[in-house]
Parts: structure tokens; sequence; C-alpha cells
């Protein structure tokens, strides 16, 4: 598979000359942007390979947590020697993050492909952006003959897009309250929709350590072999290393995860749970669990950009997200001061996310989303004040961030969070935060 390659190479379609151009249309097909059912996707998929895929595909659903547990996943398949699909949204610069095939991003030309076929396949049937998406990382991975496909859920679980394909394992990583509007605002009812990528007599992770009563009820109605975690598998620390078991496995001195934070453990022991269930159809030495935990990376999940001023940059966009990264900043304390940059769409709990930083931000420089599920950093900073934090209100990510880079000094850090639509400009402009044009670092 080819790295993502220029827009112009050539595309399949005369309508649409480039990626761009495909997604910009898809975003206008369907009437609206979310509709969460499983009928046109499974309709799609049905035209276009009737027979189901060769290869085992593993879900991954959860509140927070999901994009961690896909990077180990596919880290550690690779590493025992599998070629590996990946699917994972969204994306935070380019499309092509999306669908991976053996590491690499897929290019330009491969996804337009996809999106041609999957366009004459589906007739008069509109499909969300997600669902055509969907579709042509399934198209991509048939065509690459992948060993193994591992799937992070879009939203929710039960009428997610990505629930079109029965997995032979599913994980739910972890059970918060966000898009409360499509999956209810309590726990109970979230996990009851997470729970729908759980399938019969097929392995289905839990690493959530408190689960919902109506998870696990639906577990059981379905016949699913429900793995929870401190019940069926566990992990410990031990000194610099670590230790996984199940009744039938145990690895010990395990290298720490090379992501970030102390919640990694158990996203890891989340993945490694799922390949221990699949392990007689995908077997992972003990050699390839230590080489994919060390070499796994992750883009916007409490990423360090070391300096005089550090830079965190980490995509929590949601109270738990907040605690978490709340939590990781307490236990690497600075010097200095904790300046925070950061943005929330309008469907998210602000001040959820602001009460879970209360006391590790020392200013708040919050910046404006556009679009029409945007919010202003104006409104972000009328919630801030009001809780008695102090704030200062930027036109966008970048100004924000040339702002709290202006009134930091030698010893402060700057977090740079929430949706990924802050900190995708962050990451594209990473250049100048460590050089010029900005100002001069100087002594407090």
């Amino acid at each position: 598979m080819n790295v993502a390659g220029p827009e112009s190479a050539a595309m399949a379609d005369p309508r649409f000359g480039t990626l761009a151009e495909w997604l910009a249309w898809q975003e206008t097909l369907h009437p609206v942007s979310i509709e969460l059912k499983l009928d046109r996707i499974r309709a799609v998929l049905r035209r276009l390979h009737p027979e189901p895929p060769l290869y085992p595909a593993i879900t991954v659903g959860g509140t927070n947590g999901k994009g961690s547990c896909v990077a180990y996943l596919e880290a550690m398949l690779r590493a025992a020697g599998y070629r590996v699909g990946a699917y994972t949204s969204p994306h935070l610069l380019r499309y092509n993050e999306r669908i991976r095939i053996d590491g690499a991003e897929a290019s330009d030309a491969a996804i337009c492909r996809a999106f041609a076929r999957i366009d004459a396949a589906r007739g008069e049937q509109s499909l969300t952006y997600f669902e055509f998406g969907t579709l042509a990382a399934l198209e991509l991975f048939r065509e690459a003959a992948v060993n193994v496909a591992v799937l992070e859920v879009g939203l929710g679980g039960r009428l997610d897009a990505v629930n079109s394909v029965d997995a032979d394992a599913a994980l739910v990583v972890s059970i918060g309250i966000d898009h409360a509007e499509w999956l209810g605002s309590d726990r109970d009812s979230i996990g009851y929709e997470k729970a729908g990528i759980f399938r019969p007599d097929r392995p289905a992770i839990c690493a959530d350590p408190d689960p919902p009563a109506r998870l696990l009820e639906h577990a059981r109605q379905v016949g699913a072999r429900l793995q929870r975690v401190g019940r069926d598998y566990d992990f410990a620390r031990t000194g610099h290393s670590w230790s996984w078991w199940n009744p039938e496995v145990r690895l010990n001195g395990l290298p720490p995860p090379a992501l970030s934070g102390e919640h990694q453990f158990g996203n890891a022991a989340a993945a490694l749970a799922v390949l221990a269930s699949l392990r007689d159809r995908l077997p992972v030495p003990p050699e390839a669990i230590r080489t994919g935990l060390t070499t796994v990376r992750l883009a916007g999940r409490l990423q360090i950009i070391p300096g005089p001023v550090e830079w965190i940059l980490d995509v929590a966009h949601n109270p738990h997200a907040a605690q978490v990264l709340a939590e990781r900043l307490r236990e690497r304390p600075c010097s200095g001061r904790t300046f925070a940059v950061f943005g929330l769409l309008a469907d998210k709990d602000a001040d959820g996310v602001i009460q879970a930083l209360t006391g590790v931000v020392d200013r708040w420089y919050p910046a404006n989303l556009d679009g029409a599920r945007g919010r202003t950093g104006a409104e972000l900073s009328a919630r801030l004040h009001a809780a008695g934090a102090r704030a200062i209100a930027r036109s966008d990510a970048i100004e924000a961030c040339r702002s709290a880079r202006t009134d930091a000094r030698a010893g402060d850090r700057i977090v740079v969070f929430g949706s990924f639509h802050i900190v995708a400009p962050v990451l594209a402009a990473r250049p100048w935060i460590t050089s010029a044009p900005l100002p001069p670092l100087t002594e407090a």
C-alpha cells in the first residue's frame, strides 16, 4: 500500500479530481451528518460483497481509550508478522490517517478508487460521510488481503457503521458521559449502546473497572463470552516493568507502554486481553508483545514536546478524558506555571471539562471552533470566569498558542487540548512552537 500521495494523483471518477472533492461531496450527500442506523451501510456492503471477509476482525469501542487500544493491537500484531488493516477516526492532519494497511496510510488514489466503487454500488441509497469512510476501509482491507482488521467504533456501538462487521472479538475500553444527544445521559444507557458490538459466543472484553449493569446484562442476553478486568484478566506494576495475566497465561517483565500516562497500562492490558482471546487464530508471541509495547505511536494523545517551555498535546474533549489529563499533569509537575489552550465542540460538557482541570491550570486561552458544531472562545471564557479561572479568549488555536508562548517563561508548560480541531492545527504548525517567529524565552 502506498503512503498518502498528492491529491493530483489519477482518480477513478471524472466528477471528482481530488480526494478533497470526494469528501466535500460526501458531506452533502445525506440529509444529516450523523444518523445512527445500520440498514444503509449493510445494504451497500451486501451489494459490494455478498460473502463476509476472510480475515478476522476486532472492533474497539468506548468513550475514551479507543485510539490507544487500536494502536497497541496494530503494533503488536504487526510485530508478530501479520498484515494489519487499521481503521480509526477522526483524523488529525490528513483523512488518509483513518485507513492504514501494514502501518502505511492509504493513498489518495486508493481511497478514491474505493469511493468510486462504493458510489456505483449504492445506487440511490444515500450514505453519511462516516459510512462512506467505513466502507472504503473495508474495501481496501479486502483488496490488500489483510490478515486481520482492527476497527475503531466512531460513536456508540450498537448503531455505529463499524458494527456492520460481525467482529471476532470486541473490546469496550471505558464508559463515560459523552454524545448524550445520541447515546443517553447516564452510564447505564451509554453502556448498553457500547455493548452493541458484542456478538454471541465471541470474546467480549470490558476494560472499564465499573461496568454499567446494562452492559453486563446485554452481554449475558446475547451470549457473548464476557471478560472483565479484575475478574477474568488483570495486570499490575512491578517496579520498572509490569505483569499481565488471565487463568491460562501470565506475562511478566513487560516493558512500560510507549504511550504516556498511567492509564495506558490499562489500555495495553485490554489489548492483551483481546489478543489472548484470539490466540488460537492469531497467536502473538511474547517477543512481539514487547516490541509492540515499545514501538507503538499515536499523535495527539498526551504527546510531549520537550523544551525550556514544555508543550503537551492531548485530544481530551470530555470530562472523563479531562480527568485523565489532570491526573497526568499532577504526576508530571513542572517548576513553573501551566497554561491551557483549548477548544470544544458545542455538544461537549464544557463545565465538566473545566471542573476536571480546576487547580491544575493557572491560565486559560480558550479558542474559537468554526462550523455548525463549533463553540466560541468567548463562551468558554465566560464559563471559566464563572468558575473563578483566569481566561483570555482568542480567535483560533494558533493565536491562542502565540499568546500563551509570549506569556510563558522557562519552566512553564503549555497544554493544548480538547477537540481534534484544536490539536490538529497546532500539530501542523509544530515547527514554530519551538523556533522563530515566536518571541524568545526569558527567565522569570
